[in-house]
């Protein structure tokens, strides 16, 4: 199987190595800490391989004949294959990168027909050349269930699936204390209760014998049951959360009783946008009676607050933050799927219908693609905007902001540039609070002072951000005071 995929997708797994690979570049230049950076995980990482199966050790090596050579210096093709496969656990430990604050839903449960659906938005950010290319594997595996995923070149880990029993399981981090040393990768785990289990108790069962060494919650639908758990899980503890409701939403704070005093999830929840977005995709939910498959997509690419409030584009805080990876629905009864196409949960919507898929002959080329093209899910009307344009250009001009900083350079005609950087995205506060990073930095308090004060007008994504502004707003007072005004 391994080899099969490495083969199937070659040029892909140079594409997505080549974009993770900058990225790590654009975010540690120095070469010297990029040595350091192979090293540590190599040392992280000494013994992951105790704790991934044999079996998806072949594949991964499988996959790991069509890498490219020209990694070699992080490592040999089969460890840095191997390695990746830790880099979501990775990701959401350094939380502090913002690169994974996913959410999902289960909505019409205990309705007794086949409405039960589930919704996600996989919000994993390594830039924007990673989540280009989305794969959906479907696979006849040699043991246990048949089953399909959502991924990309190179990972056979799972983060959004179904199998044929129609169970699904899509995974939401938690937060996290930087772990010392590898254990499972989630998406490993996740991927054997989607090939193993058929039922709630059996994928409870597979989660506890699995050590892990990040704090996620998965998601699990279970069209057996009629009905959608969470498995909330840490290195040392895990407990599974009903719904009180006909719905159930996971975002990346702990729900369950278990977890209800751990310093760090009480933290968390008060710091983080997490609850909030909770909140948010209760809200939208409950505006329906019966969530259908066209309202879910809704839901995901909604880009609001609560109550409707505009609260920016890209707000961590909104369903749609702009980064996912890809959104996927379920209906588990049905076997149906729906998975996003490029970009993030704007594009079209694909329905897949597992039942379909897995009865199909394969011997032969397939004339047509394997999705029902009645059932797509039409774009979102936002992808040809103005403000999605505006956007884009936003997201643009904030990496020439940052730049300017780290690098002390002032942009030409400042002024005008940043005028024009917050007109982009009026109602997020990241807009002007980077204003006013970009002025401190370069010792222009007054406009600082102007910057920070219109961010603390609009919604910030988390109390640190908030925290920070107050702090500069402080010392900009206390060096007025002192007689030293710019």
């Amino acid at each position: 199987m391994g080899v099969a995929n490495g083969k199937l997708t070659k040029e892909l797994i140079a594409k997505q190595e080549d974009a993770f690979v900058n990225q790590i570049k654009e975010m540690i230049p120095s070469p010297f800490y990029l040595k350091f950076l192979r090293y540590f995980i190599a040392w992280f990482n000494r013994d992951i391989d105790e704790y991934i199966i044999p079996e998806y050790q072949k594949e991964i090596y499988g996959i790991s004949f069509s890498a490219s050579d020209k990694y070699d210096y992080i490592g040999s093709n089969y460890e840095r294959m191997l390695n990746y496969h830790a880099a979501h656990d990775i990701g959401h430990a350094l939380k502090d990168l913002a690169l994974v604050g996913c959410t999902s839903f289960a909505a019409n449960l205990g309705f007794q027909d086949s409405s039960m659906i589930i919704g996600r938005n996989f919000d994993f950010y390594i830039n924007d050349e990673f989540a280009e290319n989305k794969i959906v594997v479907f696979v006849n595996p040699e043991e246990g269930h048949k089953f399909a995923y959502i991924t990309w070149a190179s990972m056979i880990g799972v983060v959004s699936g179904m199998n044929e029993e129609g169970l699904t399981v899509t995974i939401n981090a938690g937060k996290s204390e930087i772990p010392t040393k590898a254990a499972t990768p989630i998406s490993l785990l996740a991927r054997e209760i989607l090939q193993y289990a058929g039922n709630f108790d059996e994928a409870i069962a597979i989660a506890r014998k699995r050590k892990i060494f990040v704090s996620e919650s998965l998601l699990i639908g279970s069209a057996k049951d009629n009905n959608a758990i969470i498995i909330e899980k840490s290195p040392s503890r895990m407990d599974v959360v009903g719904a009180d409701n006909n719905f159930l939403v996971c975002s990346n704070h702990f729900q369950g009783k278990l977890f209800a005093n751990d310093p760090e999830n009480i933290k968390y929840i008060s710091e983080s946008p997490s609850l909030y977005r909770e909140e948010r995709a209760t809200q939208l939910i409950k505006s329906t009676d019966t969530v259908n498959y066209k309202e879910a997509a809704a839901i995901l690419r909604d880009r609001n607050g609560l109550n409707g409030r505009s609260i920016g584009i890209g707000n961590e805080k909104a369903m749609a933050q702009m980064i996912s990876h890809h959104s996927v629905i379920f209906i588990p009864l049905k076997r149906q799927m729906w998975v996003s196409t490029h970009p993030y949960q704007l594009g079209e919507y694909l329905e897949y219908n597992l039942n379909k898929v897995f009865s199909m002959s394969w011997n032969v080329p397939l004339k047509h693609g394997v999705y029902d093209s009645a059932l797509t899910i039409p774009a979102d009307p936002f992808l040809n905007s103005k403000a999605f344009v505006d956007f884009m250009l936003f997201r643009q001009q904030k990496y020439q902001i940052e730049k300017a900083i780290d690098e002390n350079q002032q942009l030409p005609d400042e002024d005008e540039f940043i005028n024009h950087f917050v007109s982009l995205d009026p109602d997020y506060y990241l807009g002007y609070k980077l204003a006013g990073d970009y002025y401190y930095n370069f010792d222009e308090l007054k406009k600082a002072e102007k910057y920070y004060n219109l961010s603390l007008t609009k919604e910030f994504e988390n109390t640190v951000a908030r925290q920070h502004v107050k702090e500069r707003l402080n010392s900009i007072t206390r060096t007025f005071k002192s007689g030293n005004k710019h």
